[in-house]
């Protein structure tokens, strides 16, 4: 990679000292290796499928006679249970993906490749977003892997929508992949990260519109209602609910997108040796 070497007070490369060729090869060089590592790591692929479909086939097909979901947008008819679940469940995949990376984010960051980037001329902000535009892009396989095996099971939504759903897809992954890279700043070892995943995914999962309609949740608690609405995951299952049948919610692609902005500019900060949440962990003296 060409290089200026010049180093400024931080001892870091300017921004524009890297090439665009170089940034490129950089890119490549993080899409080829997580690439590699999702191949050769086969049960992380069966457990992101594995968790949405025990949803679909028991816990949906157990309410599909008890819970119907009435005419709302973007249905056009009433619809059965366990298709009203399926973005749901789509989404479930992509924040399950999003915490995967930044539990191997914590690992890379204390021995594996990435401490070996983060010191590298390339500028910070530009490794952070390489690596989450990577495990943004190995989520897309795992969803219209479930999507095929959904559609088998009779949810069919239209052809076109599973076209219309790829933008929805990419902005609802960078948005929870963004969110997995500002959590994994301040995990500093892989036993945290069960915590996470008791504090963090599942009350995401349960308080949002992805296994009940809002009206639904408002009627019995307003409270739990206003907590859903303050979710961003609720909208990342609307945007992909939406899209997946051609449609386009408006409030749900703004917020996920200002919420991608949030989370990717908090993890950029905390991954800042001078001012995050790494140096702060570590303290004056750490290496």
């Amino acid at each position: 990679m060409s290089v200026v070497h010049d180093i400024d007070a931080a001892g870091r490369q300017p921004l524009g000292a890297v090439t665009l060729a170089g940034a490129w090869r950089c890119l490549l060089g993080i899409l080829w290796r997580e690439g590699l590592r999702f191949v050769h790591q086969r049960t992380r692929f069966i457990s992101a499928l594995v968790r949405p479909l025990v949803w679909l086939f028991i816990f949906a097909a157990g309410f599909r006679s008890v819970l119907g979901v009435s005419i709302i947008p973007p249905y056009e008819t009433y619809i059965l249970y366990d298709e009203y679940i399926v973005p749901g469940l789509i989404a479930m995949i992509q924040l399950f993906n999003g915490m995967q990376s930044s539990l191997s984010m914590v690992y890379d960051r204390e021995m594996g490749s990435m401490r070996v980037l983060l010191t590298s001329p390339m500028p910070r902000w530009y490794l952070l977003t390489a690596r989450l535009l990577a495990g943004t892009l190995l989520s897309l396989p795992q969803v219209y892997v479930f999507l095929l095996i959904a559609r088998l099971w009779g949810i069919e939504p239209p052809p076109m929508g599973y076209v219309t759903v790829l933008p929805a897809l990419v902005l609802s992954g960078l948005m929870l992949g963004a969110l997995g890279l500002l959590l994994s700043s301040a995990i500093r070892q892989l036993e945290n990260f069960a915590g996470v995943m008791n504090f963090v995914i599942f009350p995401m999962f349960f308080a949002s519109s992805a296994l009940y309609p809002l009206w639904k949740v408002e009627e019995a608690s307003p409270l739990l209602r206003d907590v859903c609405g303050l979710n961003p995951f609720t909208y990342a299952v609307e945007l992909v609910r939406f899209a997946l049948y051609g449609r386009v919610d408006t409030q749900s692609l703004l917020l996920v997108l200002g919420f991608a902005v949030v989370f990717l500019g908090g993890a950029i900060l905390a991954y800042d040796p001078a001012r995050g949440l790494v140096a702060r962990v570590r303290g004056p003296g750490a290496g």
